[in-house]
Formats: structure tokens, sequence, C-alpha cells
């Protein structure tokens, strides 16, 4: 029997319906809708794509949306310079800034410069530290967005044998953590493991972030498993795929994310998710 589709775009509709309604009690009680900046820097096609998503996203959820779109040639002081504007502006509750960032551009100073209440990517060193040691925070999108999707299945994650495919400080390592807090057994995997088809057959849920196209084999999937496939890669001929030979690990998975339409859909609307959290936070 063929697994499950875990479909991204309908969950994300939910959460992003939620936020709405979160929106709005916020705008009751505080006067004004939450809001959120992103900034973006350079030219990059897809980042201009993925910031318009965001834009028109936070616009329907009842955001108070902003983008800040500053030529690839800014000085590492300028964008520095528009980040404490922002961390100090308290009408501003979410703070992103779209990476990759241009050649020149410090990343991990940039991420480091956002209030870490308003570092809704998740990405600031204190929001790091709160997930590994289990206290509250604002965690990144995708990875957030991963551990929904398993939700919609139903399946209780304690005492599951989950392996992350992927190391990575945006969706690797954190949603690993994420599975750890659940009550998991979790292995972490990456390019290097050997034996990879091993760890994948053994595995109850398996989380494929490596960016490497088809590289987790279908016939490896355990009979019933749970198939989270993060990655989106563009093939010679223009079409998308995972990391995951979709094809024949659907007729081995109890679930399967497709890709595109599964976790994709889900980092925006935890973005607004992560957003609203931090504006009810801030207003305490």
């Amino acid at each position: 029997m063929a697994a499950r589709l875990l479909d991204g775009r309908a969950v994300a509709a939910a959460v992003t319906a939620e936020v709405a309604e979160a929106a709005a009690r916020f705008r009751e009680a505080h006067g004004r809708p939450p809001g959120l900046e992103v900034v973006l820097v350079g030219e990059d096609p897809a980042s201009q794509v993925y910031v318009r998503n965001k834009e028109r996203a936070a616009a329907k959820a009842g955001l108070r949306g902003a983008v800040h779109r500053l030529p690839a040639s800014t000085k590492q002081a300028e964008l520095l310079a528009l980040l404490a504007r922002l961390s100090a502006d308290d009408a501003v509750d979410g703070i992103l800034v779209q990476l990759p960032l241009p050649a020149g551009l410090d990343e991990l100073e940039t991420t480091d410069a956002i209030d870490p209440a308003k570092d809704v990517d998740g990405l600031h060193p204190l929001n790091a530290g709160a997930l590994v040691a289990g206290r509250p925070g604002l965690f990144p999108c995708t990875p957030r967005g991963c551990m929904r999707l398993l939700a919609e299945t139903g399946l209780d994650l304690a005492g599951k044998r989950a392996l992350v495919v992927g190391r990575s400080n945006l969706v690797g390592k954190p949603i690993a953590l994420m599975l750890l807090g659940a009550h998991a057994t979790v292995t972490m995997a990456h390019s290097r493991t050997r034996d990879l088809a091993e760890r994948v057959r053994e595995a109850d849920v398996v989380v494929a972030a490596i960016g490497r196209p088809r590289m987790i084999a279908g016939d490896a999937i355990a009979p019933g498993a749970v198939v989270i496939d993060v990655g989106i890669n563009r093939l010679a001929d223009g079409t998308l795929c995972g990391d995951v030979d979709f094809e024949r690990a659907r007729e081995r998975a109890g679930w399967i994310t497709p890709v595109p339409g599964g976790v994709g859909p889900m980092t925006i609307a935890m973005l607004l998710s992560n957003t609203v959290e931090a504006a009810f936070a801030r207003a305490r």
C-alpha cells in the first residue's frame, strides 16, 4: 500500500489560520498588529521570491510586515545599524535577515546582532542554547514545521528511532534536538556516514535534510516509517526533487512528504507563528 501523503500546503494553511486568530487577539489587546520586519540584501532571484512570499503571507495573516531591500553594496556597519534600529523599535516583534548574504557580509555577526527576543529565524546563540537546554525560546522555522507535520501523523515519538540525515545549524541539529525533546531515540547521519542505508532501515522516522537529490534510497525505508523530506533540489531538466527517492519510498513508508508541497510551505507558516509568539512574549 502506498504511503499517505503529508500535505504541507494544507497544514500550512491551518497554521496560518491559527496565526491570524492569534494576531487578531494581540491587536485587540495591544492596539496594534504583530510586526515582522524582513531585511533583504542584494538581488539574488531566489531570495527575492522567498521574501515576496513571506511578505504576502504576513499580510494574509494580519501581521504588519515590512521589507527593507538593501543593495548588494551595503556595508556591514550599515546592516548592523539597521538591525540595531529594528531591535530597539517596540513596534517590531520579529526580525529576519534573508540568507545567504552577498559576499563581504558576515552572516554570524549579522544574526548575532538581532535581539534574541525578536529572532524569529531562531539563529541567535541564545535561542540555540535554549533549544539545547530544553528552555523556551524562538526556534528555527523549518524544524518546527517538520515537528508539526509529524504531529499530523498521530505518531507518538516517545521511544521511536529517528534518523536525521544532515547536520546544518538551520535544520539538522535543531530537528534532532526537537526529536530528543519529544523522547525519540535520535541518530544523526550525514554525507560521510558509513552504511547510511543500514541506518535508514533501522529508523521509524527519517528526516532527510542533506541537500543531495535522491540520496536516500527508497528501498532502504523501513515498512511503515514516516519520511520527512526537507530537501529541494533542481535537476538538469528543471524539475524539483527531494533528498529521498520519493517514488520507491512511498511504496514502503507509512507517511511521506512530497517535494514540492511538503516541508516547504511549512517554513513560512512557522515564521508567522514565531512572530506572533514573540509578540505575546514581549508584551508580558
